[in-house]
């Protein structure tokens, strides 16, 4: 039996489709001013890539921004939320998993799990873009790099600037006036990737972070910032084979597959 899940985020749109708990195929956009639209864009771009028909999914839960209007326009039969889905991504990928950093565009969670993958206790940010994939593009633009090109660029650094300032505003004040003092691009690259991961483990802190640890959402592909919290957090994140930023849909779809009655 087939299940789908939707995850429609701040800046990206995520759907998978799932087989005996298993991604069968997925599909992944920038998303649309309207989250309903960007659901029904994500879901019917997987259904054309994979040629599966869409009577066959028995069941379908949404998740993220506006998905309470996915479910209400008969995209997705339930909806749960993203922090509930990326818990129970992870630990169906990883059933060691106890700790789930997920960092997207608009905000980070820490999720804290029990050994039967329920969720315990969570954290978010605040309304500060410091500490999310924003904070990374704001950055990028003023090096004038890609978000691909952020964390490869950190190796070749030999002094990792400080970012002194909390602010996405200020620290895009302090990358400017760096590249101005002549300082390479690559530690600055490196700063800014370090001050994320310091941002991200500020708040993991607050619930006291439990090992295994597996990172999710778009920040995950970011090298320079998944070694520099590893080396903050003194462990190893689990390596999954799955894009990361699937994990919410992914969860989504593993709800689909209890309430559609698979076992």
């Amino acid at each position: 039996m087939l299940f789908a899940g939707i995850d429609v985020g701040s800046l990206t749109a995520e759907a998978v489709v799932t087989e005996d708990g298993t991604i069968v195929a997925s599909a992944r956009m920038n998303v649309l001013p309207n989250p309903v639209d960007s659901a029904r864009e994500v879901l019917k771009r997987l259904l054309v890539d994979s040629s599966i028909d869409k009577n066959l999914i028995r069941y379908t839960v949404s998740t993220g921004y506006g998905r309470e209007q996915i479910q209400q326009v008969g995209l997705a039969q339930e909806n749960v939320s993203e922090i509930s889905c990326h818990g129970k991504g992870a630990f169906h990928l990883a059933p060691q998993v106890r700790t789930v950093i997920d960092i997207g565009g608009q905000d980070a969670k820490v999720i804290k799990l029990n050994e039967r993958g329920e969720l315990v206790d969570f954290i978010m940010n605040d309304k500060c873009a410091a500490g999310t994939g924003h904070f990374l593009e704001v950055m990028c633009r003023a090096l004038d790099v890609t978000l691909d090109e952020l964390g490869p660029l950190s190796q070749g650094a030999r002094r990792p600037a400080q970012m002194s300032n909390r602010c996405s505003i200020y620290v895009e004040t302090e990358v400017i006036h760096y590249l101005q003092r002549g300082v390479s691009k690559a530690d600055v690259a490196a700063g800014i990737n370090r001050a994320m991961a310091e941002r991200v483990l500020a708040l993991a802190r607050r619930v006291k972070v439990e090992k295994q640890v597996m990172m999710t959402g778009g920040v995950a592909k970011n090298s320079a910032v998944k070694a520099e919290l590893e080396n903050m957090l003194q462990t190893k994140t689990v390596a999954i084979n799955v894009d990361p930023q699937l994990i919410g849909a992914y969860g989504a779809a593993m709800f689909a597959r209890e309430a559609g009655g698979a076992r």
